[in-house]
């Protein structure tokens, strides 16, 4: 998944791995101690909306970390701990795996409510995973397609069909049919795909601004780009709800604002900045000023994110291997890492899985300077022949992007190749890079792991079938489909000895570096800052936010 980019990532290589795989991250922390407190209005300053809310179409950290004020997933995770915790959240449990995990069965708590006081069904999570897979609910994880049993050819419940593999012998249980093995399809069902939607208040592709609650907040207004306002559902139950709390009366998130001014406006803890937090990373220009503030150090949230910033080589447009060769050798990390804040932001990266992740392999077949080797990119341009050059750079058009763009312009300028950058409404990147329509010859992009894990990475960013079966939804951003990264995918997806898949990960991983389809940039971490009056904060170390489900406020 990314950060305002995607989450988390998974896919059918995911069928051994060990249930209860945790994230790593920082520890958990609050911006105010002492019980929570009652009452009063959090706001969220971000710089830019969400991609999608609509639970079947939410796959960026943000939108998912403000869907689970608003919807309940089958399962979710409890991370009060010190390790977080996979619990049932609709279901009682963690759910039943039958038949060699290829039928999985959850049992719905009973008393849940909508924001209208009627119950949540099991009908109502079938019908919530059926909408995810009609063509006008894009841009969500694929897992449902890719495991449900007649996924592959099942267009969505618009026009009255249903999906056979997902059946409800009762209003509080259902019963999921696999095309495979998947020991942990309720780590899945964590995911907000998996969440319920009531048929007759779905409002197909504009859902997104109709969200109907099953949570502690329902949607009150919602103007796109402008402001997203919650208010308490007098229906939820905190007795039904292992994992969230019902604190403040209100969230009221406002967007478009420059990134920096909300850093300056959280960080001078003033009026509306007590009570308010950001979800959005802290700029790039402020990152070291307020990691290295010890009077911040309380409401400064440094969250080690199990994921990697890096940029795609788009290698359908980018066809001459040794040009993009020379583009890893060229690029300069160091000006990179300086556009998202230095050290603060992570490390230097050489590798697609993150220090952490199973299936980590350390290896760098490019430059060992992350400043970069000109000499060695300039050889690799002149077997080339030479070509002079223009490419597209796809970023999203706010600061901290826009320099990193300028580092990238300047680095390749040094060997030939001169970059025109394409800045792309924040509010919308993510859709507009993943739809195979709209090809960039270099794209910015991030990702994490939904748990630490390579197969929530590799298979999702590199799986070259997926660009045709993922036309609007195509996470592979370098447009590689290699049929041997895509048969080594298949084949550890069958590995059931761990210590031989991660190790093939590994190998993977440095099979795909050597088609030079990506330049991995920073192994990353992420930081937000809080107002002195907000509490209950805590590390969502799956998803690198801060979670808000025990959020309050102080008077």
């Amino acid at each position: 998944m990314t950060r305002r980019t995607r989450t988390v990532a998974l896919t059918a290589s995911a069928v051994v791995i060990a249930l209860g795989a945790t994230a790593c991250g920082g520890s958990s922390s609050n911006t105010s101690s002492g019980a929570p407190t009652k009452g009063g209005t959090l706001t969220i300053l971000n710089d830019g909306d969400y991609d999608h809310i609509d639970p079947q179409r939410a796959y960026t950290t943000e939108a998912s970390s403000m869907d689970y004020e608003l919807v309940r997933t089958l399962t979710g995770w409890e991370e009060t701990g010190a390790k977080p915790k996979l619990v049932g959240d609709l279901a009682t449990d963690t759910g039943t795996p039958s038949k060699g995990a290829t039928v999985w069965t959850f049992h719905l708590r009973h008393g849940i409510k909508w924001q209208d006081g009627t119950d949540v069904t099991a009908q109502d999570v079938k019908y919530g995973v059926e909408r995810a897979f009609s063509p006008d609910i894009n841009g969500g994880p694929p897992y449902a397609s890719q495991w449900l049993a007649g996924g592959d050819s099942y267009k969505g419940p618009y026009k009255g069909r249903q999906l056979s593999s997902i059946q409800t012998p009762d209003t509080h249980t259902i019963v999921f049919h696999l095309n495979q093995p998947v020991a942990d399809f309720n780590e899945t069902t964590a995911m907000t795909g998996w969440s319920a939607v009531p048929k007759a208040h779905d409002t197909g592709s504009t859902y997104d601004t109709h969200v109907w609650s099953d949570g502690p907040y329902m949607i009150k207004s919602y103007s796109k780009a402008k402001e997203l306002v919650l208010v308490r559902n007098k229906y939820w139950s905190r007795s039904t709800d292992p994992i969230r709390e019902q604190n403040v009366d209100e969230i009221d998130a406002k967007f478009g604002q420059d990134q920096s001014a909300i850093d300056q406006q959280i960080k001078s803890d003033a009026g509306t900045g007590q009570t308010a937090i950001t979800q959005t990373p802290i700029a790039g220009s402020d990152l070291t000023s307020i990691a290295n503030d010890p009077s911040l150090k309380s409401r400064f949230y440094k969250i080690a994110a199990p994921g990697i910033n890096y940029m795609a080589i788009n290698t359908r447009r980018v066809k001459d291997i040794k040009v993009r060769k020379a583009i890893e050798y060229a690029v300069d990390k160091t000006t990179a890492r300086g556009a998202f804040g230095g050290a603060a932001y992570g490390d230097y990266a050489t590798s697609m899985l993150a220090p952490g992740i199973d299936g980590h392999k350390d290896f760098n077949l490019y430059s060992s300077d992350p400043a970069g080797d000109l000499t060695k990119a300039k050889a690799l341009m002149k077997q080339a022949g030479d070509p002079k050059l223009t490419m597209s750079l796809a970023v999203e058009n706010i600061k901290t992007q826009e320099d990193f763009a300028d580092a990238v312009k300047n680095a390749l300028a040094k060997i030939g190749i001169t970059v025109n950058i394409s800045p792309i409404d924040k509010n919308n990147y993510f859709s507009t890079v993943d739809n195979v329509k709209n090809q960039y010859d270099l794209t910015w992009g991030d990702w994490i792991a939904d748990w630490p894990n390579a197969s929530t990475v590799l298979p999702t960013l590199f799986d070259g079938r997926q660009i045709k079966r993922l036309p609007q939804s195509n996470n592979d951003l370098s447009y590689l489909n290699d049929p041997k990264v895509n048969a080594q995918i298949d084949k550890i997806g069958k590995m059931t000895d761990i210590k031989q898949r991660n190790a093939a990960y590994g190998d993977l991983d440095e099979q795909i570096m050597k088609d030079a389809a990506v330049v991995p940039l920073m192994y990353m971490n992420f930081s937000d800052l809080g107002g002195s009056k907000v509490g209950g904060v805590i590390d969502d170390t799956i998803m690198a936010e801060p979670s808000l489900v025990h959020v309050y406020v102080t008077h």
